[in-house]
């Protein structure tokens, strides 16, 4: 009688330790509001490829041009997008080849709102500062690109690197005649583009290349203009090894593949926008290239797969690294 007495008071104090260490059952874990870091890394032959998430914005999908709310929504629908808008992901990669550190395109800083703005806290995460980027290549020259060179006070972020934009693109964005005359609401995108130039004109560490050309060991400009007049893709890597960083070729995954006419709103020269993103599309599963779009589901890496009708979008797997 008295072991059972004891044996009933011992799991009864248990009982009660544990329930003043992990509170009642009804009340359940906390929920973690936090992701983890947004890194991705690769390999082509001796390149290393990370891939690095900003964040994601919301896309209209009135911004699209070339097609129709009800083609729009039976296209989300088919993909399992949710919501009047469609959440797109703001992607930069970083090229570890041949000696040199190369970052392609710089985020959007806060200038598009506070869910953007992580590339230099990822590229902290990956292993690497801001002040180890030798060269920083850009896509072009919109907010969302370019906004992340500097920081809240104006001031270089990659303040050892050297900075490279298309000629057409630089000679576009950077022109104050251009802004002037452009509709009072694209203003803003000219002053971007300026703003986080500035300090590295300045220091003469602002550099502009013609397109279709190697601009470093294992990595080359690809022209793809359209979206803007010198948007350019960069071709890393060579032989079977190869990966298309492309830009803003495509801007909503579940329209654009299949639909690669559709346009979109913020296109310079939407006709010559389309013609390129054909012609990237057909090149990219014709060779079975691997491809990273700036604005894809992160990492943004994968293949484009011609269907009978249209492309469709093959995201790679993760995978550890070979050893």
């Amino acid at each position: 009688m008295a072991t059972r007495f004891w044996s009933a008071a011992c799991a009864a104090l248990v009982a009660g330790l544990l329930m003043a260490v992990v509170g009642p059952s009804t009340a359940g874990a906390l929920a973690q509001k936090t992701q983890v870091p947004g890194y991705y890394r690769m390999t082509l032959g001796n390149i290393e490829v990370t891939a690095l998430f900003d964040g994601a914005t919301q896309l209209d999908p009135k911004l699209l041009k070339n097609t129709s709310a009800q083609e729009v929504a039976k296209l989300h629908a088919r993909m399992f997008v949710k919501g009047p808008t469609l959440q797109i992901a703001v992607n930069a990669y970083l090229i570890n080849s041949g000696g040199k550190l190369v970052l392609v395109d710089a985020g959007a800083a806060k200038v598009l709102g506070p869910k953007l703005g992580q590339i230099v806290t990822n590229l902290k995460a990956a292993g690497h500062t801001p002040e180890q980027v030798d060269v920083v290549l850009l896509t072009h020259l919109h907010g969302d690109h370019v906004a992340g060179l500097v920081d809240a006070e104006g001031k270089a972020v990659f303040a050892n690197a050297q900075i490279w934009s298309a000629k057409a693109d630089n000679d576009f964005w950077l022109s104050e005649e251009i802004a002037a005359k452009a509709p009072k609401e694209f203003q803003p995108f000219f002053k971007m583009a300026r703003d986080a130039a500035a300090p590295y004109l300045k220091t003469g560490q602002w550099k502009t290349y013609a397109t279709d050309q190697e601009l470093l060991p294992g990595i080359a400009s690809v022209a793809a203009n359209g979206h803007t007049p010198g948007h350019s893709g960069y071709l890393v890597g060579t032989g079977e090894d190869r990966l298309l960083i492309w830009g803003d070729i495509v801007h909503n995954h579940a329209v654009q593949f299949a639909r690669p006419q559709v346009a979109i709103e913020y296109d310079n020269d939407p006709k010559a926008a389309v013609a390129t993103r054909k012609a990237i599309f057909a090149k990219a599963a014709r060779e079975k290239l691997l491809v990273a779009g700036m604005h894809l589901p992160f990492p943004g890496i994968g293949h484009v797969r011609k269907e009978a009708s249209g492309y469709s979008w093959v995201p790679i797997d993760f995978a550890p690294l070979p050893e």
